[in-house]
């Protein structure tokens, strides 16, 4: 035999094969129709610029949608997806040559590239989608996940991709053995169903079920092609573009400014508020539920499921999208009566009481892998409750009413912006001579200055500033809220008045370099006050410390150097620092020179951090006692056996340190700052004269 000479006969035992182009036509031309549908449903959108920086945007093409990366993160959804995926990818490749060798003068499928691609291969990843449907057959019909969306739809879709790569090897099996094919070795499992077929039927009764089960599987795989864009099974191609246009500002710089002169509304309450690329969000969704079942809200009993607002708007934009376009030019302008339908219905998963149950920690859109934005259109949905409709709870209500009056959230403190100070001889910009002096702002933030617990904090970190030598000064009274609590409930119109104020405050004096202790603040300084003209240098006090240790500045150890004691450090990633900002390994790097102290690792740790509940003004809201998202955090740090939980933020120190209290039961478990422990282990300094403590 010789394999140069390698190949086979394209449509064995197959008649009237002119059908098969006839049917082809309205197969691609449905397929067609469908998605063009799609595409003019999404240009009925608002703008969004998202094919600019194209380098970086094939990058996360080739890994996430390509590599498939985040899909693979979990591991047995992760395996049969990766098996159908791969699978498919190869399939499709062995069609196109087969097409190539009949239809062309080009004859390739012969030779060794028959044998190693089209047979051995091809039969490889054949296998790889029969066993990933039935892997999947499994998770959906025995294990059942609560977090699947159970529908005919799905199990058909599984039912036909498993038909369709078994009646592939059937008819493969057949044709090698009733043409006794010498090549017969190079397909091992179309072999296998020969060896298994021979001793079972005549070589009549398999040609016979070969032309019957041929254009079986042609009919269920065209049927298929052209459901595909009526189905979820259109992400095959929804979610590759979703990926390559998703937002490439982290998830820190996702929310966009209101132009308040040229708003005719506030927020996003209809269809047609929504841009083309939240519009693809809602196509592109797999229904895999991941964002779900990470979410904190959901987690502990509320009513928010991201996943779940996707598909109620995907429905909706299913169900309105004619009326949208049906004034609309295909430039963003849909203006139908539906487009002005509210979307916001306590009957949906788009309902009030979901919206204010988020903490804006973006777990979801960590999770999702596809990289769907849930985060932005629920705050917009708040801007809309809040600033059109005066509806929010009761809590946030206090909280903005104290930022109006008062510049920061806490109405109820005692404490001035600069009583923590006491003893520490900290300039203060306005009282400076010449401000310039000072190389650094400290931005103390309203949790630290002015919520009792996080003084400490404040203090040990300047403390550390001063021991290194740093020259830095403090806003004092004239400091007010970053906004951050505003923005993040919805109140855009009272966020732009702190941030404007701010960056007029700190342009005055010249302000360049910014370090914080509140990851919150540092994320509206580092990728939203850049909206409003404020660009600086911003540092949360973690990383700034640890440069300074890297430095030399900052004494690696001092007197207090083995301040651990031998106990047991977790830290919690903080959301704004973490997901927001990509910031896990400075508070780490600075934990470790706690001498004495072992630090270990949460389950949810670094991008799968599980949130304090205190982000997205949840730290204003009474929540119910058994759906409270800080008491589950604390339940897990006080089960990795730590003596300490360590934070970077004033929000999580207060949350956690509640959380524990209410949860450690017997065992004492301390809540400190990273500064506060590093600052213990530094020791006594020249300048201040303290004692670490």
């Amino acid at each position: 035999m010789d394999p140069t000479q390698a190949t086979r006969e394209v449509f064995w035992n197959i008649q009237y094969t002119w059908l098969v182009y006839v049917l082809m036509v309205p197969t691609l031309a449905v397929f067609g129709w469908g998605f063009w549908l799609k595409i003019r449903r999404w240009r009925a959108g608002q703008p969004a610029v998202r094919f600019d920086r194209l380098g970086e945007r094939f990058q996360l093409f080739l890994r996430n949608a390509v590599g498939q990366g985040r899909t693979i993160k979990s591991r047995y959804a992760g395996l049969f997806h990766s098996l159908v995926y791969t699978g498919f990818i190869v399939l499709f490749l062995a069609t196109t040559v087969v097409a190539i060798h009949h239809d062309t003068p080009l004859h390739i499928m012969k030779g060794h590239f028959y044998l190693i691609f089209q047979s051995l291969i091809v039969d490889i990843f054949g296998l790889f989608v029969l066993v990933g449907a039935a892997l999947a057959a499994v998770r959906r019909w025995v294990s059942k996940p609560a977090k699947l969306v159970y529908t005919d739809e799905a199990s058909w879709i599984l039912v036909s991709i498993f038909v369709m790569a078994l009646t592939g090897f059937i008819v493969e099996g057949w044709r090698i053995a009733v043409t006794d094919d010498v090549w017969a070795a190079w397909s091992p499992v179309g072999n296998l169903f020969a060896r298994a077929s021979d001793p079972l039927m005549s070589d009549a009764a398999m040609q016979t079920g070969h032309v019957v089960i041929w254009w079986f599987h042609l009919l269920v795989a065209f049927g298929f092609i052209a459901w595909v864009p009526f189905s979820k099974m259109s992400h095959v191609f929804t979610a590759p573009l979703n990926i390559f246009t998703a937002n490439l500002d982290g998830y820190g710089g996702s929310l966009k400014a209101i132009d308040f002169e040229t708003a005719e509304r506030f927020g996003i309450n209809h269809l047609g508020d929504f841009t083309w690329k939240d519009l693809l969000d809602f196509d592109a969704c797999t229904e895999c539920g991941r964002c779900t079942d990470v979410c904190p809200a959901n987690t502990v009993g509320k009513s928010l499921s991201p996943r779940d607002i996707i598909l109620d708007l995907q429905a909706l934009m299913h169900e309105r999208g004619d009326s949208v376009l049906a004034n609309g030019n295909g430039n963003g302008s849909g203006n139908g009566d539906a487009a002005l339908l509210p979307i916001i219905d306590q009957k949906t998963a788009v309902s009030p009481e979901a919206l204010f149950s988020c903490t804006t920690c973006a777990a979801c859109m960590e999770a999702c892998p596809v990289h769907i934005e849930q985060l932005p259109k629920i705050v917009d949905a708040r801007r809309y409750l809040v600033m059109e409709e005066a509806e929010f709870p009761e809590g946030m209500m206090d909280m903005m009413n104290s930022l109006e009056s008062r510049q920061h959230p806490f109405a109820g403190t005692q404490f001035s912006r600069v009583d923590w100070t006491e003893g520490l001889d900290i300039d203060v910009m306005a009282d400076m001579d010449d401000p310039a002096e000072a190389e650094v702002l400290m931005w103390v933030g309203c949790g630290g200055a002015l919520v009792e617990r996080n003084r400490n904090t404040v203090r040990a970190t300047a403390k550390l500033l001063k021991k290194a030598g740093v020259k830095f000064a403090i806003l004092g009274r004239e400091e007010s809220c970053s906004g951050d609590p505003a923005r993040r409930v919805g109140n855009e119109f009272l966020f732009e008045m702190l941030a404007k104020g701010n960056v007029e405050t700190l342009d005055r004096y010249g302000v360049r370099k910014v370090v914080t202790s509140c990851p919150h603040c540092f994320n509206s300084f580092r990728n939203e006050y850049p909206q409003f003209g404020g660009s600086y240098e911003v540092y949360h006090h973690t990383q700034f410390l640890d440069q300074l240790v890297g430095s030399g500045k900052l004494p690696a150890n001092g007197p207090g150097a083995q301040a651990g004691n031998g106990e047991t450090i977790t830290f919690h990633d903080p959301c704004y620092l973490g997901r927001h900002n990509g910031e896990y390994d400075a508070p780490r790097n600075l934990l470790a020179q706690v001498g004495g102290a072992r630090q270990v690792e949460m389950h949810r740790s670094r991008n799968t951090s599980f949130c304090c509940g205190g982000g997205g003004g949840m730290a204003f809201v009474d929540e119910p006692p058994d759906q409270r998202v800080n008491q589950e955090r604390a339940q897990e740090a006080v089960d990795t056996g730590a003596d300490v939980v360590a934070v970077g933020c004033p929000f999580c120190a207060t949350m956690l340190d509640d959380g524990v209290n209410a949860r450690r039961g017997e065992r004492d478990v301390k809540v400190k700052d990273v500064a506060e422990l590093l600052w213990d282990a530094v020791g006594e300094t020249e300048e201040t004269g303290e004692a670490a403590s």
